[in-house]
């Protein structure tokens, strides 16, 4: 008989049984998929490659992985004009360009998302496209149509692949507090927004915080980030279950936070695989990002919140119908992203997440997530809800004790 008592052979066996535990889970909560879709229109790659050819005057164009201020200086150095011309002739490299002038970067996108549209009605007018190509191919037709709507902000874009995006409510450059949303899995250029429970996209869950934070604070300078810029994993499968991608991810938070014009405080708000995503950027992020929040988390890389090295604060939540509870909170061999983020162990403030239903419901209106969300993006803490009533959520925040 085989013994099950070293402790080699035990972590094992845990870890299998884990792995059983996500594959039910997998055959249950209909969250696989088989592929990012694949759409047609210029290359990241190309456009970089043009743009590093480039030149204004006389002038070799920066690099586009330069540090923010560099980009930013280059800009000021150039121009108006300069800086326009720039951004028709490369509008895919300058739309994602951190340090670009924000106002630069809406222009660029439009550009890219007319470009993309363009390529998108010629493959379907020429190709000879399955019934499935078809209507992604439409479907993506109409996602670049929206997204080019001349009330829409549109920070970061890139049809490649899945596709990438990133979205601004609100005005960024006159924002005294900025909240950003990093969605989890399943997130493309496809499933940015929906129609239907318009509140689980990241677009949806935008605009709900950005009306949420306009009613708790009328008076105050906000701006919401959609922040959908990462390649999220398919589904709940192996992609998911380890921190490859949130890795990639983290880079691109910090430099996205790490560029944002002003002096505005930042609030990010992480769901699900998103917060593995901001768990792995956490000790990279600048010093405006005062608070992150976690929600429906499978973990976040760390076994406590202390070993996130920032000085932000830490908040959790998780609603008691979400089934992230039963993902075993877990690493072992790069597979799980470590404790969970609402044991009171783990050292997180934990907030209330009544109302919200299941995992997908935290930025619905009318829940005490939401209220809570937005109390934090205005930074009106006293206004919090924690998970219990003896919990020490807001202590230790001034102006909160005591409420």
């Amino acid at each position: 008989m085989t013994s099950f008592d070293s402790s080699p052979t035990l972590s094992l066996w845990r870890l299998l049984l884990a792995l059983a535990v996500v594959f039910v889970l997998l055959a249950t909560t209909g969250w696989t998929t088989i592929s990012h879709p694949r759409g047609p229109g210029e290359s990241r790659q190309a456009a970089l490659a043009s743009w590093t050819h480039g030149r204004i005057g006389h002038r070799a164009l920066p690099d586009p992985s330069a540090p923010a201020r560099t980009i930013a200086a280059f800009f000021a150095s150039i121009g108006p004009s300069q800086s326009t011309f720039l951004a028709d002739a490369h509008p895919l490299v300058v739309g994602n360009l951190d340090g670009a002038p924000v106002t630069l970067r809406y222009r660029a996108n439009r550009l890219s998302l007319a470009r993309a549209l363009d390529a998108e009605e010629d493959r379907l007018e020429t190709a000879r496209l399955s019934a499935d190509g078809r209507r992604e191919a439409v479907r993506r037709a109409h996602r670049f149509t929206s997204l080019m709507r001349s009330d829409r902000q549109i920070l970061a874009f890139d049809p490649t692949g899945g596709g990438r995006t990133a979205e601004v409510l609100g005005d960024l450059e006159r924002a005294d507090r900025v909240s950003v949303i990093v969605p989890g899995v399943d997130t493309n250029l496809l499933t940015f927004q929906k129609t239907s429970r318009k509140f689980t996209a990241p677009a949806g869950m935008a605009e709900s915080l950005y009306a949420a934070e306009r009613r708790a604070a009328p008076r105050s300078r906000t701006a919401v980030i959609a922040w959908a810029d990462y390649t999220a994993p398919v589904g709940v499968g192996i992609d998911a279950a380890m921190g490859r991608l949130a890795t990639a991810g983290a880079v691109r938070l910090v430099g996205m936070t790490s560029a944002l014009p002003g002096d505005s405080r930042v609030s990010l708000f992480c769901h699900s695989y998103g917060s593995v995503l901001c768990g792995v950027a956490a000790a990279g992020l600048p010093s405006r990002v005062t608070d992150v929040v976690v929600a429906g988390s499978p973990g976040m890389r760390v076994g406590s919140a202390a070993e996130l090295s920032t000085r932000a604060r830490v908040w959790a939540m998780r609603d008691a119908d979400d089934w992230i509870a039963d993902v075993p909170h877990l690493a072992f061999g790069g597979v799980g992203h470590g404790a969970d983020p609402v044991e009171p162990a783990f050292g997180a403030r934990l907030l209330s997440a009544a109302g919200a239903d299941g995992h997908t419901g935290y930025f619905e209106p009318g829940t005490s997530s939401l209220d809570n969300f937005a109390a934090i993006g205005v930074g009106s803490y006293r206004n919090l809800t924690c998970a219990s009533a003896d919990s020490a959520c807001r202590s230790g925040i001034s102006g909160a004790e005591g409420v």
